[in-house]
């Protein structure tokens, strides 16, 4: 029972060290292989720290994102260093390729966008694009809720979807088409998505912006489609009628990242092929992951 309270004690620790960690990494001037290690063993220690229930599952998903958004946004921490390596042209050339000759979100925008003016359209793909916050943890939750046997292997698929996109964002930071068109790379491109922030939330939007803007070049993959697409297999592997919501959402959402000018095609491309790589490596990585979780399980308070 000693040693048992002992590891309780030295868990709930570091779940304490892995969500303060990020918040510190300045302070202590920690490297970010040390954030990395304390961040992202939080939720195995909330795993310790207290029995199952459906909210120690939630709190689990919920210190995994923490992890996640903290690596998504450290690269910003030098923006200088970030600019340096960021890529701007390749994603021109391949959606010129792929709009033969001109870009889709030029087409899209010269066929549906009136210059000067915000249509009925514009403002509701961004709002599409406004509410994809909610989606792809609201299926998590949808799932925990309704669904709770379902929720370990279709939470971890989500997750796996957003962390992997991490790997993609620090080795090979890429440019949105907003970007490039700012910076003469490309053709002039509106960006729809914040002039319709700034007629909707009006003097609330950029204070809002500001603080979910995070890293500006995490273009590739297109998470925001990516994990759209996982979670239209998850809601799929429930039943149709949710399954059918997912993928009307991730499809209209889809389309309005490329209108709105936030992603190009071969960013979407790329969010799907890796969703896809996620959900077609599950079984493989399925033995080794069912083994840690026993290892977990026979240390939970209360396996005796």
């Amino acid at each position: 029972m000693r040693s048992s309270r002992a590891l309780r004690c030295l868990a709930w620790g570091a779940v304490a060290v892995g969500v303060s960690a990020p918040l510190l990494r300045h302070r202590l001037r920690l490297k970010p292989q040390t954030v990395t290690a304390l961040s992202f063993q939080a939720p195995v220690a909330l795993a310790l720290a207290t029995p199952r229930t459906r909210l120690r599952d939630a709190g689990i998903y919920a210190l995994q994102m923490w992890a996640y958004y903290a690596h998504y946004d450290m690269p910003d921490d030098d923006p200088d260093a970030l600019l340096a390596r960021t890529r701007v042209d390749y994603p021109v050339h391949v959606d010129r390729v792929i709009g033969r000759g001109e870009t889709p979100t030029l087409r899209l925008q010269r066929a549906l966008a009136r210059p000067g003016e915000l249509r009925k359209h514009d403002i509701a793909l961004a709002m599409v694009h406004w509410s994809w916050f909610l989606v792809p943890h609201g299926t998590a939750a949808y799932l925990l809720w309704r669904h709770p046997g379902r929720y370990p292997r279709g939470a971890a698929m989500i997750a796996g979807t957003f962390d992997l996109g991490l790997v993609v964002y620090w080795a090979l930071p890429t440019a949105p088409p907003w970007y490039a068109a700012e910076t003469e790379r490309m053709e002039p491109v509106r960006r729809i998505m914040v002039e319709a922030g700034e007629k909707v939330w009006k003097g609330a939007w950029q204070p809002l912006y500001s603080g979910l803007e995070g890293n500006p070049f995490a273009a590739m993959p297109s998470l925001h489609f990516g994990t759209s697409v996982m979670a239209a297999h998850v809601l799929s592997d429930v039943g149709r009628g949710p399954g059918a919501l997912g993928w009307a959402y991730a499809l209209t959402l889809g389309f309005g990242l490329v209108y709105l000018g936030e992603h190009y095609v071969i960013d979407l491309i790329a969010g799907y092929a890796l969703a896809e790589l996620v959900r077609r490596g599950v079984p493989v990585v399925a033995p080794a992951v069912r083994s840690a979780t026993r290892t977990i399980q026979r240390l939970e308070p209360g396996a005796a």
